[in-house]
């Protein structure tokens, strides 16, 4: 933690990769990770099932995460947030809407990725809900693609599992305590092609990312609500959440 602040860019990956690898060892959760699309300076838009869904992504794809404005305040959480390359949106302004822009754009210019989970919060794993585009137009503002990223979680019989699920009721404890339960569980990651290179607007990416997703995970699609009105260029639905259900406050750390 000390150390991460003022190593370079490329040592920085390297430990946010390795520590992230480390956690999920602890906890019993193997990765298996198809990066057969991934290209540098993608926004990963993934599905949202567990608090370890950043910690499995980290561990094949160093990223930078969006997170609400309110975790930047939160006792040493926040700190360690900002120092792991987090961009903090402030929801319900437009000006600040620019400036995550920006900052996104910025960091995928770099050759860097930054990930999002459109869903807005997390499911069971076992459907996918509507994705929020318009956390994709940063990166369709500036040419960058979209990479969409599948998530799935699996027993060593080969049935999906349903222990890492962080939805609805269920606390961060019940949450950890289902995955230490398993003697080991599988985290399978898997890239999908490129998208918004040719034009497309950003409703259209993100639903062929959903799809996609939907696919590689083998999941059925849920019909939800579609975004709302009130969503600004570049910010979310004000009842959408950048990366998780709002009461969850892992979901929200890089």
């Amino acid at each position: 933690m000390l150390a991460f602040p003022v190593c370079s860019e490329r040592q920085r990956l390297a430990l946010k990769s390795s520590w992230a690898a480390s956690l999920l060892d602890a906890l019993g959760v193997d990765v298996e990770a198809d990066l057969t699309h991934a290209v540098p300076g993608a926004l990963l838009v993934a599905n949202h099932i567990s608090w370890i869904d950043i910690y499995v992504i980290n561990a094949a794809l160093p990223s930078a995460f969006v997170s609400k404005e309110e975790v930047r305040r939160w006792p040493l959480i926040g700190w360690l947030a900002a120092k792991n390359d987090t961009i903090f949106l402030r929801r319900g302004s437009r000006g600040h809407a620019k400036v995550i822009n920006q900052q996104v754009a910025d960091v995928l210019g770099k050759g860097r990725h930054v990930a999002v989970f459109p869903e807005g919060t997390t499911t069971d794993g076992r459907s996918l809900l509507h994705f929020h585009a318009a956390l994709i137009q940063p990166a369709l503002g500036v040419g960058r693609p979209v990479l969409p990223v599948a998530i799935s979680y699996w027993e060593v019989d080969g049935q999906r599992s349903l222990a890492p699920r962080y939805d609805g009721d269920i606390s961060l404890g019940q949450c950890t305590r289902a995955i230490l339960g398993r003697k080991r569980l599988i985290a399978r990651l898997v890239t999908t092609p490129l998208r918004g290179l040719n034009g497309e607007d950003r409703k259209q990416v993100a639903a062929e990312a959903r799809e996609a997703i939907a696919l590689a995970a083998g999941l059925p699609l849920v019909s939800s609500r579609p975004e709302t009105p009130d969503g600004l260029p570049g910010e979310p639905p004000s009842d959408a959440h950048p990366t998780g259900n709002p009461s969850r406050a892992p979901a929200d750390l890089a």
